[in-house]
């Protein structure tokens, strides 16, 4: 989701500029593409192929989402945030498959490895994944939080929909998916305070918001300043997760929040210095990749930094876990 919602998963070319695969966030660059094949659908594992198809170890960047929002929320921890987590995640896995059945023409010039251009998916069965994982997201929403929770996912479900239809070609594609981003955080709030989880959205907006940027130069790279001015927006990021550790301190986990934050810093800011330096299609890749998965961090230190560092420690174990994961199937 955020993209995410998700990375979520980025072109420009030929039909305009294209966000991290799906709405929720960006992902671990593919590996090489080797020849396509010289016709016909090669052979392959249809339950594979669906797990491509919705990028599915990127959805590990998911629940975090979940988590800070309610620990900003003052929600405590119950079998309802799991289910919250689960609904995140289905409406993820739904804009992934939605952004490779709106892209299946670019994707048939630029990866014609995909499961929709290779023919080992066909595009109506990708929409219907995308609307089948629409509504199971938005169920499990209603199961999870009733009326407060689909506050927040109908209209989570209605930006990853408008993202991947309509406005990831366009100048406010970045922000739509920065939206998609906040929500998802503030989906994990709706049973508590959902006001106090805003400093978090804005600061995993933020962050969603420069990866997806940055993602528009990772199939024919980019230039310095196109990565540095990615960067730049980003980093706004850090200061509102500082004031968060500040306002927090006396609740515990301010060890945990900074730690985790340098964490994030180094991962994601390495990765962009890499690109800066050298803005290549493959570096800038691995930077967008490095930002869809330190989306982990960033979750983990916002949890840490309202008192509860050891489900943030747990959520960071995810990350380590999602770039083996990437490396198997592709998250973009």
């Amino acid at each position: 989701m955020s993209d995410a919602r998700g990375g979520d998963q980025a072109v420009e070319r030929p039909s305009g500029p294209r966000g991290p695969s799906g709405p929720s966030g960006p992902s671990e660059p593919s590996g090489p593409s080797g020849p396509s094949e010289p016709s016909g659908p090669r052979r392959s594992n249809p339950v594979e192929d669906l797990l491509e198809l919705v990028r599915a170890p990127a959805a590990l960047s998911v629940p975090g989402d979940i988590l800070c929002g309610a620990a900003a929320a003052g929600v405590p921890h119950s079998p309802r945030t799991a289910v919250l987590a689960g609904s995140a995640v289905c409406l993820y896995w739904a804009g992934m498959a939605l952004n490779d059945f709106a892209d299946r023409d670019v994707d048939a010039v630029e990866r014609p490895e995909r499961p929709i251009p290779s023919g080992r998916v066909r595009p109506a069965t990708a929409l219907a994944v995308a609307s089948g994982l629409t509504g199971a997201g938005l169920t499990l929403a209603a199961a999870g939080g009733g009326r407060r929770a689909l506050a927040f996912a109908v209209p989570l479900a209605a930006a990853i929909w408008g993202y991947d239809l309509v406005l990831k070609a366009t100048p406010t594609g970045p922000a739509a998916m920065a939206t998609c981003r906040g929500l998802d955080v503030m989906l994990g709030a709706s049973t508590g305070r959902p006001g106090s989880a805003l400093p978090a959205a804005l600061a995993v907006g933020t962050h969603t918001y420069a990866v997806t940027l940055l993602s528009r130069s990772e199939v024919g790279g980019g230039t310095s300043r196109q990565v540095k001015g990615a960067a730049a927006v980003g980093g706004l990021a850090v200061p509102v997760v500082v004031a968060q550790i500040v306002a927090g301190r006396r609740g515990g986990g301010a060890g945990a929040a900074a730690g985790l934050l340098g964490r994030y810093v180094v991962s994601v800011g390495g990765a962009q210095l890499a690109a800066a330096r050298r803005p290549s299609a493959e570096r800038v890749r691995h930077a967008v990749g490095a930002g869809i998965l330190g989306l982990i961090p960033l979750q983990a230190s916002l949890t840490a930094a309202r008192g509860r560092p050891v489900t943030a420690l747990a959520l960071a174990a995810a990350h380590p876990l999602a770039r083996r994961l990437t490396r198997k199937v592709s998250a973009t």
